[in-house]
């Protein structure tokens, strides 16, 4: 009985939740979001405004960036089509080989949407409000696992945020999950992170992600996107017309 009072004050929260932001958005232009997205909002409002709203700034490039999309394509390549590892990154073979030998059923680069209810969508449907990629997943039985690949030589500053919003995202596009096994692994840094979330918790950790949500779409409701300084200020950030910019100023 008390489990069952649990289970459905849960339902209810997430309903609340629902309702919360189906409201909103008839009163809004509709917004869609991926866990970068609300990232480089959190960041910086001022700095999204640039990059993901009057596009007038382009973000450059980087080699580890290009870098790291090499090596997302040859681990999919391997572990989903048993393609070869090109002997220049022979390194991680031994990680993506004991990933590739799991038992379950293997989805590589999965895209991912969820509508503003919550309730599973396709990557490009209209209703589409949140937007994830998961690099692996490995689905067995009630049990299921996520892998994000990091191709950083550092994992003390890991991110962990990625994996829980692609593990709620897995237990609405796969019901029967009642738990992902969720990690970040580190090819190069020889290092692997692990965290767990079980569906019974889902109503829970939702309520951050709304939160946060619902602040990027105050934004562009009041069409107010004020900068934050941070540690992309010295040099790095690409909207060298914030007073924040120091490398701008330097320059």
């Amino acid at each position: 009985m008390v489990a069952e009072s649990v289970c459905a004050a849960k339902v209810f929260v997430e309903s609340v939740l629902c309702f919360a932001l189906r409201k909103k958005r008839e009163k809004m232009k509709p917004i869609t979001w991926s866990y970068s997205s609300l990232s480089l909002y959190k960041q910086c409002p001022k700095k999204y405004y640039h990059l993901k709203v009057v596009k007038d700034v382009k973000e450059p490039l980087g080699e580890a960036l290009v870098f790291g999309n090499v090596i997302h394509k040859i681990a999919e390549e391997y572990v989903g089509m048993g393609k070869p590892i090109p002997a220049e990154h022979a390194s991680i073979e031994p990680a993506l080989k004991a990933l590739k030998e799991m038992p379950g059923e293997k989805l590589c680069e999965n895209r991912l949407g969820l509508t503003v209810d919550l309730e599973p969508c396709g990557f490009f449907d209209k209703a589409v409000w949140w937007r994830g990629v998961a690099d692996l997943i490995i689905l067995q039985g009630e049990t299921a696992l996520t892998i994000d690949y990091k191709t950083g030589k550092k994992s003390q500053y890991a991110d962990l945020k990625q994996l829980e919003i692609l593990s709620l995202a897995m237990f609405k596009h796969f019901p029967k999950i009642k738990r992902v096994k969720a990690g970040l692994l580190f090819l190069y840094a020889n290092d692997f992170i692990k965290t767990a979330y079980t569906a019974d918790k889902q109503s829970d950790l939702w309520v951050d992600w709304v939160s946060d949500v619902g602040q990027l779409e105050a934004s562009v409701k009041s069409d107010v996107w004020n900068p934050k300084p941070n540690f992309t200020c010295r040099g790095w950030c690409p909207v060298t017309s914030c007073v924040h910019n120091q490398g701008a100023r330097n320059g």
